[in-house]
Formats: C-alpha cells, sequence, structure tokens
C-alpha cells in the first residue's frame, strides 16, 4: 500500500505542467507548436531561452520535492526501504509529467523530471550525469542523445551502488528498486522512439543554445 501512496504522491506533484502552464501565459498552447511535447527542448525552441530554463527548474524540482515529501512521510516508519519508496516517488512524478490526466495524457518526455529524481536520489550521480550529458550535447546538439545516455548511467550506478550495499536493503527490496529504474528507463526510450528513428535516419532536429535554432 506504501508503494501505491508513493506513487500518488509523485503523480500529483508531476501534474504540475511547468511548459503547458508558461505557454498558457504566453497564450499558447506548448502542445501546438514545435514538437508538440510539454517539456523543456520544445519551451526553449518556441518560447526562447528564459522559458526552457523555467520550464527546466519547474519539472526538476516537482520531481525533487514529491521524493523529499515522501521521505519526510515514511523515514521513520518504513527506513529499511526509504531508498525503494522514493524512486516509486519519482516514477509517479515522471508519470504525471508525461501523462497527465487533465491534458489527455499528452506531457513530455520526463527527462528534467529525471534529473530531478537523480537530484534527490542520489545527488553525487550529478556529477557523473551532468558531464556526460554536456559531452553528447555539446559534441552532436542532440538533446535526446544526452538524455537516453543519462539514463543508461543512472541504471548501472543504480546496479552497481545497490549491489555494493549504499543503500542497506534487503536483495529483494533491492531488485523491486531496480526493476522500477528499468521501467523509467524503458518508457523514457519508448517516449523517445521517433527521435531514435530520425536519429537512425539522419533527421534529428538539433538544439542550440548559442546560437539561434534552427532546422538542419
Amino acid at each position: 500500500m506504501e508503494r501505491v501512496i508513493c506513487l500518488a504522491i509523485g503523480y500529483v506533484f508531476g501534474l504540475f505542467q511547468t511548459a503547458f502552464i508558461y505557454g498558457k501565459m504566453n497564450h499558447i498552447d506548448i502542445r501546438e507548436h514545435g514538437s508538440g511535447n510539454a517539456g523543456t527542448t520544445n519551451a526553449l525552441r518556441v518560447l526562447g531561452k528564459k522559458a526552457g530554463l523555467i520550464v527546466f527548474l519547474g519539472d526538476v524540482f516537482k520531481c525533487f520535492f514529491a521524493v523529499e515529501l515522501v521521505r519526510l512521510l515514511f523515514k521513520n516508519k518504513y527506513p529499511d526501504i526509504l531508498p525503494l519508496l522514493s524512486l516509486y516517488a519519482a516514477a509517479g512524478a515522471i508519470l504525471g509529467h508525461n501523462f497527465p490526466f487533465y491534458l489527455q495524457f499528452k506531457g513530455g518526455k520526463g527527462i528534467a523530471a529525471t534529473a530531478g529524481l537523480i537530484l534527490a536520489f542520489h545527488w553525487p550521480f550529478l556529477i557523473v550525469a551532468a558531464p556526460i550529458f554536456c559531452l553528447l550535447f555539446f559534441t552532436t546538439h542532440y538533446v535526446s542523445v544526452g538524455s537516453l545516455a543519462v539514463y543508461v548511467g543512472f541504471i548501472t550506478e543504480l546496479i552497481v551502488l545497490g549491489q555494493k550495499g549504499y543503500f542497506g536493503m534487503s536483495q529483494p527490496a533491492l531488485l523491486e528498486m531496480y526493476a522500477v529504474g528499468m521501467f523509467l528507463m524503458v518508457m523514457a526510450f519508448a517516449r523517445h522512439k521517433e527521435n531514435i528513428k530520425r536519429l537512425f535516419a539522419g533527421t534529428e532536429r538539433k538544439t542550440y543554445l548559442f546560437k539561434a535554432n534552427r532546422e538542419d
């Protein structure tokens, strides 16, 4: 039952659709412009750098706060599985971001929210994740490549640290945590399936931070 509660808490936080809300403040539905995605990259392309930053931070911290609330609520009752419950909260936030019921389940792809997961769940991974993303993004200018690489790196670290005893959980709880993490990674790849197709076809759109975005 506590797992369902954590998912529900995360989902409610995930419903704060930063890109959609910011777009409405600028009199547009972000889902009707650019790629049609309610996320950071599309906000950046359609509304500019300021919008991209605001949307990114909003999506990061909604996941971060969901995890922190779950920790606050369950740290004394379930200390032996708190990392697992934290990941359930993050999963709920990403699901809420990707599939908001009040927007006909048409949200974003969950990458900025995943950054919030990493920040709340195990922030030192940012030391690895940030360089991975930046290296791939600034060499290829493909947001999708950097984003998916970060997911692969996160799951790898999750398993390595888990097997080394970092999370202090039993093996069944660790296996469940790995399964939740793998689900999130598979969902991320599924949400990026069109990007992946375009990457192989050589038609994926590039994103530039320091000069005007353009079609390539």
